[in-house]
């Protein structure tokens, strides 16, 4: 896959099984219902992105504009098929969204990672040394108290401010 060309679009409803589909196939990523990845591939298809090689869908960034805020994009989810890991997608899908004319407010990104996503933590630790910004995380979600011990806790990053 290294010499085949992977190209970025603002996701489509079309996109939502196959996101759905990509998802499954990215341990350790919570799997969401079919509907759910419809709406991120529709609703909010503005602060997302998909990256497809050869006509199958090898990427995929998931967010939204925190209602509470204008100038935080909040990442639900980062997906790179097995192939297309280590040419820098990840960063590259984060970069184009950042890029995009609605987002000229933002001056914040956060997320939420739980301790064990090693790819995770480099990811957006990368993405904050480019972008010349700080990072910050502390607990979000406890295990016990709001997963009831059924998921490890996660921890909301916030990267910035940056321009």
């Amino acid at each position: 896959m290294m010499n085949d060309v992977i190209t970025l679009h603002k996701p489509k409803a079309e996109d939502g099984m196959d996101l759905f589909e990509l998802v499954e196939r990215c341990p350790p990523l919570d799997p969401n219902s079919s509907y759910c990845n419809l709406l991120h591939c529709s609703h909010f298809a503005e602060t997302g992105v998909a990256a497809t090689c050869n006509n199958r869908l090898v990427g995929f960034v998931s967010g939204y504009l925190k209602p509470s805020t204008s100038d935080v994009w909040f990442v639900w989810q980062v997906a790179v098929d097995a192939e297309a890991r280590g040419c820098g997608l990840a960063k590259r899908m984060l970069k184009s969204v950042l890029e995009r004319q609605n987002l000229t407010n933002v001056k914040y990104i956060e997320t939420t990672i739980t301790l064990d996503n090693k790819a995770s933590w480099g990811l957006f630790k990368s993405l904050a040394k480019e972008l010349n910004a700080a990072i910050e995380e502390e607990p979000f979600f406890d295990e016990q108290k709001h997963f009831k011990g059924k998921h490890n806790t996660e921890y909301l990053v916030r990267i910035g401010p940056f321009s």
